[in-house]
């Protein structure tokens, strides 16, 4: 079985596509295990915040079907992919980690993760002891470095807030 991180956004009808999407995941994965909720700003357009979840997943299928996986959940909430790269989304499902993998041409590990807090904070807080696959850096460390620059907007809330 492979371990798999999952980053999910929205910042459209967020509470409702995050939920569908964690619920959808519930039926291809298995040992599924949630993060905070965290909101941010949107990053590169004016838009509304988004909300984000970080999953840990394990599965025995290959990168290549998990991609088709969490494609056709974007697609069956009506994820819009002639949409800009920097827009409004109304679910987005990104795979951030597969094991140890590193992959430059389906982008594993995720470039966002020395990029983006969202992205990051639930990898860090589901995975406390992992190390990035590339840097050979705990995301501790990363972690560490992100607060030293503050150059970002990032609130946690516990997840049960998409629920109420």
């Amino acid at each position: 079985m492979s371990i798999l991180h999952l980053n999910i956004g929205s910042n459209q009808d967020r509470r409702k596509n995050i939920r569908s999407a964690l619920d959808q995941l519930d039926i291809f994965f298995e040992k599924i295990k949630v993060s905070s909720l965290y909101e941010s700003p949107s990053e590169g357009f004016e838009g509304k915040d988004f909300y984000n979840v970080g999953v840990n997943v394990e599965t025995n299928k290959n990168a290549s079907e998990v991609l088709d996986i969490l494609h056709k959940i974007e697609d069956s909430l009506g994820r819009n992919r002639a949409a800009p790269k920097f827009s409004s989304r109304i679910i987005d499902l990104d795979l951030v980690i597969y094991d140890d993998m590193i992959d430059e041409k389906i982008n594993v590990p995720r470039k966002d993760i020395l990029k983006y807090a969202f992205v990051l904070a639930p990898l860090l807080e589901l995975n406390p002891d992992g190390i990035h696959p590339e840097k050979r850096v705990s995301y501790l460390n990363l972690w560490e470095e992100f607060e030293t620059n503050k150059a970002f907007d990032l609130n946690k809330y516990d997840i049960e807030k998409l629920y109420n």
